[in-house]
């Protein structure tokens, strides 16, 4: 799964709950230190200013010690030492929901980044919503159809943030039907496993490669290592996907899964009733 990490992550597929229990963003704030984390809201994928501002009070009323905004707009502003400097201080950073583009655009290869990676490394959590989920990953889904079925032209692919190795993720999972452009990443990498996140649900990644799902849904998880045939070389661009023995695993709260493994854990996290 690539170098060891000592920060967690926790990935959202979207729409989480935020006047209720809010048990994901609960979450975060634990794993960041509870009453003594402090906390960065990255805005950089919405066009809404005021989307870090919505998050920032959040996590103020749920007991956040600290909680900064950083609406990165421009690659220059993501080189600003002032900006680095924030992150490296901060035990949590929390990614907002937009355009997943946005946020490798502005922030790809830039200080700012690799001041990320070196505080997750070093033990910050890392946490993203939505196409803040998306960018988590080495290799990111930035678009595709949704209720598809699986051919060459329903996904476009593009480099991520690579704070999660040899794992794609989608987000808003079963309510924008979107199981089929995921098994053509499947197609088009067997190797790399597909993970859909159900929106008001999350995976919480550990140091140790174990993902704990929690919220009110599913994750549902595709491993194409022992793929036997895929016609995807063959096929033309619109044509249907030929796929088999693709194994696929759907886990609600309470379940896990060892990513460097590939293995189900059962009732990982059965202390916690939500």
């Amino acid at each position: 799964m690539g170098e060891k990490a000592r920060g967690h992550m926790v990935i959202i597929g979207g729409a989480e709950d935020k006047s209720g229990d809010c048990a994901i963003l609960r979450e975060f704030i634990k794993l960041a230190g509870g009453r003594d984390s402090r906390l960065t809201v990255l805005s950089t994928a919405s066009e809404d200013p005021r989307s870090g501002e919505v998050y920032r009070s959040l996590f103020v009323e749920l007991g956040a010690a600290e909680v900064s905004v950083l609406a990165v707009r421009h690659r220059a502003e993501a080189n600003q030492q002032q900006y680095v400097s924030v992150s490296r201080e901060s035990s949590g950073i929390f990614f907002t929901g937009g355009d997943q583009l946005r946020i490798t655009g502005v922030l790809g290869g830039s200080k700012l980044s690799r001041a990320l990676l070196e505080s997750y490394h070093g033990g910050a959590v890392i946490a993203g919503t939505s196409a803040g989920a998306s960018a988590m990953s080495e290799t990111m889904l930035v678009g595709g159809s949704d209720d598809a079925t699986p051919n060459k032209e329903i996904i476009r692919m593009a480099p991520g943030l690579g704070f999660l190795k040899e794992v794609v993720v989608d987000q808003h999972f079963a309510q924008r039907g979107r199981i089929g452009r995921l098994l053509a990443v499947m197609a088009h990498n067997p190797y790399i496993l597909g993970v859909g996140i159900d929106e008001d649900t999350a995976i919480s990644v550990s140091p140790d490669e174990i993902f704990k799902v929690i919220g009110s849904g599913t994750v549902t998880v595709l491993d194409g290592k022992g793929v036997s045939h895929s016609n995807v070389s063959e096929s033309g661009m619109n044509n249907p996907l030929a796929l088999t023995d693709v194994r696929l695993h759907i886990l609600p709260r309470g379940y896990g899964y060892h990513l460097g493994q590939r293995q189900v854990l059962m009732h990982i996290n059965k202390e916690d009733p939500r």
